[in-house]
């Protein structure tokens, strides 16, 4: 019970982890430290060291508590529909924690992150197996589904417009441009963010799952 008479939650591993997973939704991964979190948390700093052993193991639970987001294929399904609902949802748990898809592609990863991310792979990969490609196809298609997720959605991550002077930077670089005569790099700024133009992510993953599925039936 703290000073206010409320119960309060137990601190655990799991808490620590969730309270770091806010924060740096909330502020970005570079205001993460363990004073502010212990603060967050309503305990001293060197309290969250009964929990974990460092930034860098906070840092690779986090990583973990995102993984577990995301759905794995549906076995029930059929293996282009399986793959495609899993994608979809690992982008948008990396648009939740933007921080995320960075520290997903960070060597090493540590005990946490690397239990969650096998199982994910594990499932990926023995998806596009059941489906019936070779195992050559199955090790390029896997590459290709998994560099389609991480790579577009630090594309997307990288080109939001975080404020209204943002756009507007944007809108004088398009007046630019059309003084410097290019025209069709102009009317393709001025598509980003317009009706009709927010699914890019799904677009080019139904490329590649098309492309998959006439390799498989070329096999």
């Amino acid at each position: 019970m703290d000073a206010t008479g409320e119960v309060r939650e137990p601190l655990n591993r799991t808490r620590v982890l969730r309270a770091a997973v806010s924060l740096a939704d909330d502020a970005g991964i570079e205001s993460l430290s363990m004073r502010k979190l212990g603060h967050i948390l309503g305990v001293e700093a060197m309290s969250l060291y009964r929990h974990v052993a460092n930034k860098d193991d906070i840092l690779d639970g986090m990583v973990g508590l995102v993984m577990t987001e995301i759905e794995l294929p549906a076995a029930s399904e059929p293996w282009g529909q399986a793959l495609r609902g899993s994608a979809i949802s690992a982008h948008e748990a990396l648009l939740r924690h933007p921080w995320a898809c960075s520290l997903m592609m960070m060597v090493p990863i540590g005990r946490a992150a690397r239990a969650t991310r096998t199982r994910y792979m594990d499932a990926l990969l023995a998806s596009l197996r059941q489906a019936g490609f070779t195992p050559d196809l199955t090790y390029r298609a896997y590459h290709v589904l998994d560099s389609h997720v991480l790579g577009f959605t630090l594309w997307e991550i990288g080109h939001q417009f975080a404020s209204e002077g943002d756009v507007n930077v944007a809108a004088n670089f398009v007046e630019e441009l059309r003084t410097d005569q290019y025209p069709d790099l102009a009317l393709h700024i001025e598509q980003h963010g317009q009706p009709g133009h927010d699914d890019e992510f799904e677009f080019g993953l139904d490329l590649v799952i098309d492309g998959l599925t006439r390799m498989l039936e070329g096999q």
